[in-house]
């Protein structure tokens, strides 16, 4: 099970590696930085990437990068996080509360409310840092995360531009399984998750189910390819880390079915919106409902050939969409 850091973190002192499978620093220098998690009383980890020839004279915008549902820092949100430092901006990937090296208990809760505050404590360490423009923040979030990041871009306004890639709508994904879930397996699965929370509360341990399947042998012929590339993305060599263990805490699931991000995309405007999804994405309608609901200015980049999960680290499309995010930032979050 990942563990929260125990150790002191020291300014400057990054665990390696600060992004799976990219090692081109390209002038990109990485701090690993800690800071309050308000509402928990923890401490979050994060990654903050500065960009070469960087001035400490100069105020710089800065991207929030927030990870996916299972993911960690060191995963897609610290590639984006990199590729976008390398296009001179400041970035910072952390890991969610209960996840990864942040404090929380119990262990790899998903917790939406509180995975929407946690970009509000990237925020406030962000608006805090002396080579920061407090009035050049944006928040990025690739595939639970860009629910994240589009849920609390509508309540926190310090965020003047907001993107998400491979968007996931976690509480309809729980409610309905991508349509395969009926009602009544729904209550159903509230109930034993209302009853493990009981169990819990009694000091009996918590009960840890999988993100995607462990191995081949769990695909089914209804398992989504997304779970499919999931497992090949998580649980293989490709970006396996040991802080993202698979697992999720089974009573946090009726607060994931909760959790209805895009009920108020439209309060973001004036502010904009991006989203961007593989023309292949198996969850690409989501994508498209943001782009519906939210009003002027938005737009919807679309990726041609990619699925779901080859957004967050293929080359070929991450590409195009870190320069459609560097035209976007660039745009809303000039000086």
């Amino acid at each position: 099970m990942a563990m929260p850091n125990s150790a002191p973190v020291q300014s400057g002192t990054v665990r390696e590696p600060a992004v799976i499978g990219y090692r081109d620093r390209k002038g990109v220098t990485i701090e690993r930085v800690a800071y309050p998690a308000r509402n928990t009383g923890t401490k979050i980890i994060a990654n903050l990437f500065k960009p070469a020839n960087f001035d400490a004279r100069k105020k710089y915008a800065a991207i929030v990068v927030t990870h996916p549902f299972g993911g960690v820092k060191e995963q897609t949100a610290g590639l984006y996080a990199h590729r976008l430092a390398e296009q001179g901006f400041i970035t910072l990937a952390y890991d969610a509360s209960y996840q990864g090296e942040s404090g929380g208990e119990p262990r790899l809760m998903e917790v939406p409310a509180q995975r929407v505050d946690d970009i509000s404590c990237a925020i406030d360490f962000l608006v805090s840092h002396p080579q920061v423009d407090a009035a050049r923040i944006g928040s990025l979030g690739i595939c639970a995360g860009g629910g994240y990041a589009l849920c609390s871009a509508q309540t926190e306004l310090r965020v003047k531009a907001v993107a998400a890639v491979s968007t996931f709508n976690l509480g309809e994904a729980r409610r309905e399984a991508m349509g395969t879930l009926s009602y009544e397996e729904r209550i159903k699965r509230l109930k034993d998750a209302n009853e493990q929370r009981s169990r819990e509360a009694r000091g009996e341990p918590v009960r840890l189910v999988p993100v995607v399947p462990d191995t081949p042998d769990q695909f089914t012929a209804s398992t989504p390819a997304l779970y499919r590339e999931g497992y090949e993305y998580y649980r293989t060599a490709r970006a396996a880390h040991p802080n993202s263990p698979n697992r999720y805490a089974y009573s946090s699931l009726p607060l994931q079915m909760a959790f209805f991000p895009f009920d108020q995309l439209e309060t973001i405007s004036p502010r904009p919106v991006l989203v961007i999804a593989g023309s292949k994405a198996d969850t690409l309608f989501w994508s498209r409902q943001v782009y519906e609901k939210a009003r002027e200015p938005k737009e919807l980049f679309v990726v041609d050939g990619a699925t779901h999960i080859d957004m967050y680290d293929k080359p070929q499309f991450v590409t195009p969409a870190v320069a459609r995010l560097t035209q976007y930032f660039g745009k809303y979050l000039a000086a």
